[in-house]
């Protein structure tokens, strides 16, 4: 394809992402993991850079079981067009190369509220916080992620390993994701372990978060960067 395959971590606050698509395959291992990406790789091959897209990022579980792919987009047309015509035949590519993989289906979603440390190091491991209400509500998920600020700003001292989080609300209104920077997957675990209470923080703020009305399900997992395609101009 017409892209360029780098190391490099996605720019998640791109000025001309509209449109963030993610879904989650489960594999089963590392070796699938790492057999699922190369499949991704070669199912393009050939092919041209979809016009809209701007980046697809594949990270690796920590558990060794899933791959998350990350997909920043134009616009939601751009999108859509891609998954009616090119979109079924690179998935048959990738099933027939790692059969027996199970994926979730995409969650659209627009980028709400971000917060980063400056000229902090490199990131050593994602941190995806998932959030689910029991019904579509935009004001909900909006007020979700301000009371996450509310609890952050209540904190003494963030956790030194922490680098970013970006808060995206999905489109259909019923679910947050967190697309937390760490430096490494120690010092989440180490973080989340000293609160006591589950969440990165200590204060009693959290617990607004943690008991915030009509989530139905609510949960994280810690991921590696496998491979980032971009287009070859923006390489």
């Amino acid at each position: 394809m017409n892209s360029a395959t780098t190391q490099h971590w996605p720019r998640i606050a791109h000025p001309g992402a509209g449109l963030v698509l993610v879904s989650e395959a489960n594999v089963g291992t590392v070796q699938r993991q790492h057999a699922f990406a190369e499949a991704f790789r070669s199912s393009w091959d050939g092919e041209e850079w979809p016009r809209g897209l701007i980046s697809v990022t594949l990270f690796a579980g920590a558990d060794g079981d899933t791959v998350l792919t990350y997909a920043q987009w134009e616009d939601e047309d751009s999108y859509r067009a891609f998954a009616r015509s090119i979109l079924p035949a690179r998935r048959e590519k990738i099933s027939i190369a790692v059969p027996g993989v199970q994926s979730t289906p995409p969650i659209a979603y627009r980028l709400y509220r971000e917060s980063h440390r400056e000229n902090g190091p490199k990131p050593g491991c994602l941190v995806v916080v998932r959030v689910e209400f029991n019904a579509c509500d935009a004001d909900r998920q909006a007020c979700w992620v301000n009371a996450v600020f509310d609890a952050l700003a209540g904190e003494p001292e963030l956790p030194r390993g922490g680098l970013s989080g970006y808060f995206h609300l999905s489109t259909d209104g019923k679910h947050v994701l967190n697309y937390a920077e760490w430096t490494s997957e120690q010092a989440h675990r180490q973080a989340i372990e000293s609160s006591g209470q589950g969440t990165i923080g200590k204060g009693e703020r959290w617990l607004a978060v943690r008991n915030f009305p009509g989530v139905v399900a609510s949960g994280f997992r810690r991921y590696h960067l496998l491979a980032s395609y971009v287009p070859e101009e923006r390489a």
